[in-house]
């Protein structure tokens, strides 16, 4: 098996995959604040103005939703079309690692902003109750209470929002973002060459895992200080 992997992960086939695993992860790395940023605030947003509310609105939660819901049904290689006009008019570029960090956000941050909102609604109504007739505010509440409350499912839905940025960084690879992506069907199945695109697949797989299980971790400390577990 050892002899396998040293095989696999040759010289040229490592000259090919570490600067492709640097570009997904330089993907990765600028896309991800942007998105938990824009996530926070609009989970927030549409659990605060649900009818059931601190402040229901009505019209701009179903108006908002809406549009999230829309953005989260295209597929993500529509987005990504989509979104490389909009990357060569804000970023100057249409092509490479920096053109599709317009495309991740996109793709990603409506999805984020369902697992906020979802792990908002898992915390305990007496906590945010007894807040409330404490005098607490909203930005009290959302800041004090409810988040830090979430914060061990909000570190597995970062998990969740990091693996899929990397496989969207996948498929962004087709339309020229680089990263592991582009090598997998550039030089792997465009080449006919099935050693580069498993070793691109390999690092992927590593990657997610290793995200994966660092986050579970992570969760698993907070809930144990916590004597929930």
């Amino acid at each position: 098996m050892v002899g396998f992997f040293v095989k696999l992960f040759n010289q040229e086939t490592l000259g090919i995959i570490l600067p492709a695993t640097w570009q997904t992860a330089y993907m990765v790395l600028i896309a991800t604040p942007i998105t938990v940023f824009l996530g926070l605030i609009f989970g927030i947003s549409l659990y605060i103005t649900d009818k059931n509310g601190f402040h229901p609105a009505p019209i701009f939660n179903r108006t908002f939703g809406a549009i999230i819901n829309a953005v989260m049904a295209l597929p993500s290689m529509i987005v990504i079309i989509l979104a490389l006009p909009l990357s060569k008019f804000v970023l100057g570029v249409s092509y490479g690692p920096k053109a599709c960090i317009i495309a991740l956000t996109i793709v990603c941050t409506p999805i984020f902003s369902r697992l906020v909102e979802n792990s908002i609604l898992d915390v305990s109504k007496g906590k945010i109750e007894a807040a409330k007739s404490m005098g607490a505010s909203i930005f009290d509440i959302t800041f004090k209470v409810m988040l830090p409350e979430a914060f061990p499912t909000l570190i597995r839905n970062f998990v969740v929002l990091t693996t899929t940025l990397i496989s969207v960084t996948a498929i962004a690879g087709t339309f020229g973002a680089g990263g592991l992506g582009e090598v997998a069907v550039r030089f792997g199945y465009h080449r006919f060459r099935t050693d580069i695109l498993l070793a691109a697949v390999l690092v992927l797989l590593v990657l997610v895992e290793a995200l994966q299980l660092l986050g579970d971790k992570v969760s698993k400390r907070i809930l144990k200080k916590r004597h929930l577990i």
